[in-house]
């Protein structure tokens, strides 16, 4: 008897410690489709599509420690002041306090920056906040790794 109401009571802690992260899946999974077309923007700098994903408030903290705002940051883009030839993103992690997101990544890139080839491994913290009813990339800081 012992041994089935232990096996009864660990089953139903794994029930109950997994809703909680199916549920939390499905919530963040708005904000990762969000940092996932920023990514493919960044590859493939459309205007519209990056005005879309970007918060007017925009501080956008590079590894090297230049800051930049909407405009810059989209701007340099389009400009390939900053060319992002791939971009990997591995190691992700969503976490949601109301309308705010916390995304932590680790991005590796081949780039092209103003015609000059380079590689780049960074840890980023991005801060997403719900916006009239999307998300949109409010702050980013990139540290080397």
């Amino acid at each position: 008897m012992i041994k089935f109401t232990a096996a009864l009571l660990g089953a139903a802690v794994f029930a109950v410690a997994s809703v909680p992260a199916m549920a939390q899946s499905a919530d963040t999974q708005p904000v990762a489709t969000a940092a996932e077309k920023l990514r493919v923007a960044m590859i493939d700098p459309d205007q519209a599509a990056l005005s879309a994903l970007v918060a007017d408030s925009l501080s956008y903290g590079h590894s090297g420690g230049r800051l930049d705002t909407k405009a810059s940051f989209i701007g340099d883009l389009l400009d390939k002041k900053s060319d992002f030839v791939s971009i990997t993103i591995t190691d992700q992690t969503v976490s949601l306090s109301g309308d705010v997101a916390v995304v932590r990544h680790t991005l590796s890139g081949d780039t092209l920056d103003s015609g000059k080839p380079g590689t780049v491994l960074l840890k980023v913290l991005q801060v997403w906040q719900k916006q009239g009813g999307n998300w949109r990339l409010l702050a980013r800081q990139a540290v080397k790794a």
